[in-house]
Parts: structure tokens; C-alpha cells; sequence
């Protein structure tokens, strides 16, 4: 039978989402489970999943629009249904095509490169009126880079070429599927760049020539994450522990491992360090924790976001039962999770849940760094370069390989003893990593 396909709430707070694309063309059939179409939220894009088979009779809602929550954004039909009179459907199931609801289309807009401080979040554009001209059959489009709330749909390798090419994304014209910028489209870009003549000088005496700025408006996700942000270090009394850690023993079985496995996987210090925290939460489960309204919930499993870098800014899916996991299995999640929240593909339940975040900058060479807690964890565990320094053992000052590990932890639910004894369970896992094996 047929049946309105509408809006999820991806998250409780959402009123409201932004359907980036269709996955799913008008009369193509498709099976249980299958993406259907790509919506934007706040952290990731996030597909939406049939329920059973069927065939898509009608979109109801263009690419880039932003869409209430429930509200209806096609029509679906099951597998073989035929339907004699479309437009009396839609006017049965009242819907009359396109354009049946107030969305709005949102503008393109320039933005430059995210900001990757620990605590922040990833920007997406604010949305805002745009006309889409629908073409007729015979009129062939011109390319144009496709949009949804301001992102520039590209493929990775695009997108790197451009940032190392020193191009804005938007500022390509994209020939692939909806406008998606393809590395040729980089490519040409570049070419035509060199080709052109140098920029003349900033008249004097304009802003430019003074030293001027440019005030970019702020994104939907920029003011969301400021807010978060704020909420955390106003709502949440901060503490921050730091321990400096020898790691000779973890890199010596970073290398075994990756030895034994032969390339089938390749294990990193952050996977060890992510298995050590699950570990130190089943010795001291007291900071397996968050806080309520009404009451400190301890959670039985040890569900551990990740720090992800992405080209929209940081993301921090959630690596789930990480106690249940094997080293190469995790490292295997990991990597996983990783590539697909660069790739903008994670499913919003991998975003959600655990009770602390690890988030490591050594690969930048940063030594020590103090994050601000992701709501509603519990703590934030920062994770800095291993470097080489003397240390001192049986009173003799000898070269050794260190790490410094930053704590921040709520005060509310956690007290000081607590995250004492949690990161010196840690430390000890480090230092010692047999017990990681066991």
C-alpha cells in the first residue's frame, strides 16, 4: 500500500533537519534497509533507512531544504503497486508535490577553514532563501555546485586537493552527479588559477588595503557547538588531573601487535590508550558515569567516543563496548569509524552515548593540552605527543619514551578521589600493557 515517507527526529531536540539528498530517484524501486536519502544534522550526514521494500513514487522535498520533524518528504509504494492517478493520490494523502510545505532551500555560503580546537564543534552554514529553477526535459542544466545548508557536496580526494591547492570548494563549479565536485573539477580550478593574472592590489586607503575583516555569519552548527560549549563550562564544574606517563612498554607491544598481524590490521598508540581507558573504567567504574536531573546513571559498558578530524570540523562517534573488543578488533572499529565520519557517513546512533571522549593532537606534535567535556560525558581524556625526554629509574637519569595525559572531569557526578584513582589505574594500564592483553 502506499505510504508517506516523513521527517525523523534524529535527536529529541530536533524540530527540524535538512535533506541533503535523495539516494533513491522518483519510480526506482528499493529493498529493506536500503538509504533511501541523506539528512544533515548537526554532526555527521546521516542516511535514512527503509523499512521493508518498495518504490519511491514521488519526492516531495528538493535537495537542500530544511524540513520539520514528521513532516512528510515522499511517497512510497510497495513492491509491483501500481497507481493509476498520482495527482489524486497526493491530493488524498494531502500532499500536492514539491513544494507542499514551507522549505526553504538554503544558500550556499563561503566559509573558511574549520577551527579544531578540542572542544569545538563542526560548522555547517546557516540556512537561508534560495530559488531553484526546476528545468524541462529539454533544457540541460549547467553544472553548479550542489548544496545542502552551505555544504558543497565533493569527494574526498577533491576536497584535499583544493585545501592544498589553497581553493575554497565553494568557489568550484562541480560537473559530477548534483553538481558533486570532482577531483577534474579541482583540477581545472588549479589550471585556470595559473592561467590568470595577478590579482591587482587593494586600493589605498580601502579595508582590504588597511588590514579589514570580514565578518562571516555564524552557522547553525558553529552557534550550536558555541552554545554546548558554554552550557558545559557554565553547567559543569571543571576539574582537570594531568599525569605524565612512560610508554616504552605500550610502543614495544604497538610493535609486536602490528608485527603478528601481519598488515590485516595496523594498530595505533590512541587504539592502546582507548582500550586502557576502557579498562580503568571496569577497574574504577565509579567515572563510567553521567549526570541527570535526577540522578547519576552508571553505565555497564564501557562506550567511549573518539575525536575524529574531519573536513566539516570534529565529530566524535562511539566506539561501543570497547571492554568486549579485542586490540585488532578495536583498532579495526576505529578506523572504520573514522573513515566514515570523514566520509560524512556515520548513522546518528553512533553519535550518541558513552560517558567520556579521548582526544589526542600528538600526531601535531602538541605535548599537553586540557579539552572542555562533550555533554553529557562525565570527563574528556587529552592525550599529547609521545616525545623523548630523561627520566629518571633507580635513581640514574636515563633517555625515556613519555606521554602527558590531561583529565577534565564534571565535579558534579565524579569527585576529585575518584578521577584520582581512575587515572592512576590508567597510568598503570600504560605503563604495564600485559594487563590490555588479558
Amino acid at each position: 500500500m502506499t505510504r508517506l515517507l516523513r521527517m525523523p527526529g534524529l535527536a529529541a531536540s530536533d524540530t527540524s533537519g535538512v535533506l541533503a539528498e535523495w539516494l533513491v530517484a522518483e519510480e526506482a524501486s528499493f529493498a529493506d534497509a536500503d538509504a533511501l536519502a541523506t539528512v544533515e544534522t548537526d554532526k555527521a550526514l546521516v542516511d535514512i533507512e527503509a523499512e521493508g521494500g518498495g518504490v519511491v513514487l514521488k519526492t516531495l522535498v528538493r535537495p537542500g531544504s530544511q524540513v520539520d520533524v514528521g513532516a512528510p518528504i515522499a511517497v512510497l509504494a510497495d513492491p509491483g503497486e501500481q497507481v493509476a492517478d498520482l495527482d489524486a493520490l497526493l491530493r488524498e494523502l494531502g500532499v500536492a508535490g514539491p513544494d507542499h510545505q514551507a522549505t526553504d532551500p538554503v544558500v550556499p555560503q563561503r566559509r573558511d577553514v574549520p577551527d579544531t580546537d578540542p572542544g569545538s564543534g563542526s560548522p555547517v552554514p546557516e540556512p537561508g532563501p534560495v530559488t531553484t529553477p526546476t528545468p524541462t526535459p529539454d533544457e540541460t542544466p549547467a553544472p553548479a555546485p550542489a548544496t545542502s545548508n552551505g555544504r558543497v557536496f565533493a569527494s574526498p580526494l577533491a576536497r584535499r586537493l583544493a585545501r592544498d591547492a589553497g581553493i575554497p570548494i565553494e568557489e568550484i563549479t562541480g560537473t559530477g552527479p548534483r553538481g558533486r565536485v570532482l577531483r577534474r573539477n579541482v583540477e581545472a580550478a588549479v589550471a585556470a588559477r595559473a592561467a590568470s593574472p595577478a590579482p591587482s592590489p587593494p586600493a589605498a586607503g580601502s579595508p582590504e588595503a588597511a588590514g579589514g575583516f570580514h565578518d562571516e555569519p555564524h552557522s547553525r552548527m558553529r552557534r550550536l557547538t558555541a552554545e554546548r560549549l558554554v552550557a558545559s563550562k557554565r553547567e559543569a564544574p571543571h576539574f582537570y588531573l594531568r599525569a605524565t606517563v612512560r610508554v616504552e612498554r605500550l610502543l614495544a607491544l604497538r610493535a609486536d601487535l602490528n608485527e603478528t598481524l601481519d598488515g590485516v590490521v595496523k594498530v595505533s598508540v590512541n587504539d592502546l590508550v582507548v582500550k586502557a581507558v576502557a579498562a580503568a573504567h571496569q577497574r574504577v567504574p565509579e567515572l563510567n558515569v553521567t549526570w541527570t536531573d535526577a540522578a547519576v546513571r552508571r553505565w555497564a559498558e564501557a562506550d567511549i567516543a573518539l575525536a575524529v578530524a574531519t573536513d566539516r570540523g570534529l565529530v566524535t562517534p562511539v566506539v561501543r563496548d570497547v571492554g568486549g573488543h579485542t586490540i585488532s578488533s578495536l583498532a579495526a572499529a576505529v578506523r572504520d569509524l573514522a573513515e566514515r565520519a570523514r566520509a560524512g557517513r556515520l548513522r546518528q546512533g553512533e553519535l550518541e552515548g558513552g560517558s567520556i571522549t579521548v582526544t589526542n593532537l600528538g600526531m601535531y606534535g602538541v605535548e599537553e593540552f586540557a579539552a572542555i567535556i562533550n555533554p553529557p560525558h562525565a570527563a574528556i581524556l587529552a592525550v599529547g605527543a609521545v616525545r623523548e625526554e630523561p627520566v629518571v629509574a633507580d635513581g640514574a637519569i636515563v633517555p625515556g619514551s613519555v606521554m602527558t595525559l590531561t583529565l577534565s572531569v564534571d565535579h558534579r557526578p565524579v569527585d576529585g578521589v575518584v578521577a584520582a584513582r581512575w587515572l592512576a589505574a590508567l597510568t598503570g594500564l600504560l605503563e604495564r600493557p600485559v594487563g590490555l592483553l588479558a
